[in-house]
């Protein structure tokens, strides 16, 4: 593969090694959970029959659902020029390139290359990729608010857990993670939708700035890729737009039922739909983690915050919580590490074998 040597390609930071990370953060830490606070009798309160098998079966589904809604948006944001080939194999890689990296680092431009590479021009593929990245934070602008006004503040946040730990504290990075992607569809709207060439001006002008001078390249290409996403998005009518939201709703939602399902194939759940609010908190605190793919504090943060709405012993929800964390993880993270591992060298292959360039 060869690479510009003044300009450092973004597929350097991908590195098959790194899938190895996040699973060893993660499962070490539901390890130490299942160490501290399991005990066996929560198996006493275990129900396993066919309704069990259901909805095992049900988990899978929504994790298809997931998949199903980001395949069925891309499509749509190529204007269906991507297969659902194509389609299948950019989401695997893109999921792959976010459960290695930090949550609040992403793969946007690693993601361009994932498009452009499926045949898509490169401004096309800005165009996508920013666009995607929009209507995913749009989802949880939207549904935060909403779901705090439906389920209320304190079922979300004023919460007394097995050992005394207080979950209220958890608001503080609920709301930081919050006002971070809100801030970030605000700055992406009025450069979409209202003044691209302005915003990226802008852009230029903080990132002179001495201590962000090392970002100022960046800062530039990621205004060229608005001012580009602007003029693709202005020819987009109501049966678009509708289209994506709906898919995007569908991905997300059936990305949060998947641990409804998981805990229904075991034990009762006093509230689905408070469990349902809780996931959402919960990724938007994971904004602001380091790990890749938010890996360790995902499994802590499931195991403590969720534990009270598992039907059990108070003294046996959090080992009932961690068991179901490693499943919950098991069926929507690292699937895509595997899958990744095995698409992305065939990926890289057929795009930058031998006589082919970035």
């Amino acid at each position: 593969m060869k690479q510009n040597t003044g300009n450092k390609s973004p597929l350097a930071k991908i590195k098959l090694s790194r899938a190895l990370w996040p699973i060893l953060i993660g499962l070490g830490v539901v390890g130490y959970m299942l160490y501290r606070e399991f005990n066996p009798a929560v198996f006493d309160d275990v129900r396993f029959s066919w309704a069990s098998v259901f909805w095992l079966f049900m988990a899978i589904l929504f994790m298809f659902g997931r998949d199903i809604g980001y395949i069925i948006r891309i499509r749509v944001l190529s204007g269906h020029h991507l297969s659902w080939r194509q389609a299948f194999r950019v989401i695997m890689l893109w999921e792959f390139t976010s459960a290695i990296t930090p949550s609040a680092v992403g793969g946007t431009s690693v993601a361009i290359l994932y498009v452009h590479k499926e045949g898509i021009s490169l401004g096309r593929s800005s165009a996508i990729v920013m666009l995607t990245s929009f209507l995913d934070e749009l989802y949880f602008i939207v549904m935060f608010p909403l779901l705090m006004l439906i389920v209320g503040v304190d079922n979300l946040f004023d919460i007394t857990t097995q050992g005394g730990v207080i979950a209220k504290g958890l608001m503080t990075f609920a709301l930081v993670g919050y006002f971070l992607k809100l801030a970030y569809v605000l700055i992406l709207s009025y450069g979409l939708f209202i003044n691209p060439r302005g915003l990226k001006w802008l852009l230029m002008k903080i990132f002179r700035l001495r201590w962000l001078r090392r970002w100022y390249r960046a800062m530039n290409n990621i205004g060229t890729d608005i001012i580009i996403s602007s003029i693709e998005i202005r020819h987009y009518g109501f049966r678009f737009w509708f289209k994506a939201c709906a898919s995007t709703f569908l991905s997300w939602s059936s990305r949060y039922l998947v641990a409804n399902a998981l805990i229904l194939a075991f034990f009762a759940v006093s509230d689905q739909f408070l469990l349902f609010a809780r996931q959402l908190v919960m990724w938007i605190m994971m904004l602001v983690m380091p790990t890749p793919g938010g890996s360790g504090f995902a499994e802590y943060i499931f195991t403590t915050y969720c534990s009270d709405l598992i039907s059990v012993p108070v003294s046996l929800q959090l080992g009932a919580a961690a068991l179901i964390a490693f499943l919950w993880r098991g069926v929507t993270y690292y699937p895509y590490l595997i899958a990744g591992v095995l698409i992305f060298p065939r990926w890289i292959k057929r795009n930058f074998g031998k006589g082919k360039s970035a």
